[in-house]
């Protein structure tokens, strides 16, 4: 008996033939990965950065399956089994969720023959129901075997090779969160401060969906020939990759891992902005863990980050590192075209 034929009394034998077949191909072909998203940004940011890695270390065939669009109940995914699914999609080698909207879906696959299942960000399940799971140091994840420990969030940026040289800097603003206590005229008064301690720079601030309305209209009037002014909710998908791979500087507030980490992961030197942590938050933690590794510096240190002078550190590529160690894993199976890459090395 086909080891599929377990998973549902209600798989027809048309069906079994159907995924015999595609399981045949693929073990011939690129191993097939698939991407379980609940469609918000952070959560498909960390799925594709870590997909997109994947597909260049070892050739992966990328599948996106929006959760919303199947329905899962509980007993599904308590007994991990499989719901009615697309049947254009390929027998997947590797299933990777991001978000607790996706949980279901995830664990109802995790029987799913010749498949392995990996969850991003620490759920609210026990990492033994899946295979292996990648949780940032900030969720304070017990230390296993199957799981890895990000240092900040995964995301698309791919470091630069070289800075630019022309005086042009970035300023990403956030918003109210739970993590640190809001000020807009603290924001403002920093922003206002580095524009006019450094004049002979030009400088590019957005703002993002969480910005205040007034601080957005403040920073507004600050337009002029060095400040263009951007709204967030204007641009496109890879203006911030186009962004920073112009800047020689990045200033960011601290409420967002997410924009923190990308501006990191660029390479280009970044500063945080300054608000009162709140007590106890897992963010203001990991940004404080970032300070202490070098790889970020604070409002006191910002002539390091605007001459570049900052201490040197490794490059902060938590997708390519996590992919590697996908691989070195053994998540994704082996085939004629790809080896698997040493976990430390550069791809």
């Amino acid at each position: 008996m086909h080891p599929l034929a377990g998973l549902t009394p209600w798989v027809s034998q048309c069906r079994l033939k159907a995924l015999m077949a595609k399981r045949q191909v693929n073990s011939e072909s690129a191993p097939v990965v698939w991407l379980l998203t609940d469609n918000k940004a952070g959560h498909r940011n960390q799925l594709k950065g870590l997909g997109n890695r994947l597909r260049v270390l070892a050739g992966a065939s990328l599948h996106w399956l929006e959760a919303s669009t199947v329905n899962v109940p509980l007993w599904r995914a308590l007994t991990g089994i499989p719901p009615g699914l697309p049947d254009d999609l390929p027998h997947p080698d590797l299933i990777i969720a991001a978000g607790s909207g996706t949980h279901r879906l995830l664990l109802s696959l995790r029987r799913l023959r010749g498949s392995r299942t990996l969850v991003i960000m620490k759920p609210a399940f026990p990492t033994g129901w899946v295979d292996a799971a990648i949780i940032p140091a900030h969720d304070s994840p017990r230390p296993n075997r199957n799981v890895f420990i990000s240092q900040g969030v995964i995301n698309t940026i791919t470091p630069l090779a070289r800075i630019t040289d022309k005086p042009e800097a970035l300023i990403l603003i956030g918003g109210p969160s739970r993590h640190f206590k809001w000020d807009d005229d603290v924001v403002h008064e920093q922003v206002t401060g580095l524009i006019s301690t450094y004049p002979q720079w030009r400088w590019t601030i957005s703002d993002s969906r969480r910005t205040p309305t007034v601080l957005h209209a403040r920073l507004a009037e600050m337009a002029n020939l060095k400040v263009t002014v951007v709204n967030s909710q204007q641009t496109h998908e890879n203006w911030l990759n186009h962004q920073l791979a112009a800047s020689r500087a990045v200033w960011i507030t601290p409420d967002s891992m997410s924009m923190v980490c990308e501006a990191i992961t660029s390479n280009v030197p970044t500063g945080v902005l300054t608000l009162t942590p709140s007590r106890g938050s897992r963010v203001a933690n990991g940004v404080g863990q970032l300070v202490q590794s070098g790889h970020l510096a604070e409002w006191s240190d910002h002539a390091a980050v605007m001459t570049g002078n900052k201490n040197h550190h490794p490059v902060l590529w938590e997708a390519d590192r996590a992919a590697r160690w996908v691989l070195a894993k053994r998540l994704l199976p082996k085939t004629h075209q790809t080896g698997y890459p040493e976990i430390g090395a550069a791809g």
